[in-house]
């Protein structure tokens, strides 16, 4: 093949190690999770910006089921994304990573959590045909100092039918991860060269079903 003038890089995580969180492990992610949701709701609010009302402290209430999607490893870091609703109505959403133990003599160590919320929830927007979250966990440089954030993307699509979840840049697929019980992960950068990354739905015969972008329109 020729050489390509889009250098970037592609496929770098891990596919899927592991089943959906259950059990005393699902109960260890919880409990690192919920951490970070406290933490949040104590964390002081952002200054507001000329003209805008100050914000006062952030009330999730208390957090229901958490949803646990793929785990993806990049950088010697395995992440496991989560979404929750809580009783004010909200949405949380996060991860928990660690570093992974040998499998034999050592367990996973060093949990790190991060959490936020939002109360755009994909039931008031019927137009979503992905339901996506995203957070940036790197950076990669490129060519010409031009750099990249390596994003990770979470969620869950909201048409029947889908196989694989892919996401591209510029056209080219940089990451793809299959559907576990209608949910997905994927490890990707963003942002590179004026290029965004875009996150499509197939199916099993490889016809796409629908394309969604990690940013909000107006």
């Amino acid at each position: 093949m020729p050489p390509t003038d889009r250098f970037v890089i592609s496929f770098a995580a891990e596919p899927p190690q592991d089943a959906l969180p259950n059990g005393r492990w699902a109960d260890t992610l919880r409990s690192n999770f919920l951490t970070a949701c406290k933490a949040l709701e104590e964390s002081e609010p952002e200054p507001p910006e000329e003209g805008e009302e100050p914000e006062g402290p952030v009330a999730l209430g208390t957090v229901g089921e958490i949803k646990w999607f793929p785990d993806r490893t990049y950088g010697g870091r395995t992440y496991v994304p989560a979404v929750a609703r809580t009783s004010e109505g909200l949405e949380v959403y996060g991860y928990v990573s660690f570093a992974e133990g040998d499998g034999e003599t050592s367990a996973p160590s060093d949990f790190q959590a991060f959490a936020d919320y939002t109360s755009e929830l994909a039931e008031d927007n019927p137009d979503w045909k992905i339901d996506l979250n995203d957070e940036v966990i790197g950076l990669w440089r490129g060519e010409q100092d031009n750099r990249a954030e390596i994003t990770l993307v979470w969620g869950s699509p909201r048409v029947p039918g889908g196989k694989l979840v892919t996401a591209e840049l510029a056209n080219l697929a940089v990451d793809q991860c299959e559907l576990v019980e209608e949910r997905f992960t994927l490890v990707a950068p963003d942002n590179y060269r004026g290029d965004y990354l875009e996150v499509k739905l197939w199916d099993g015969r490889g016809g796409e079903l629908a394309d969604e972008s990690i940013y909000a329109e107006d």
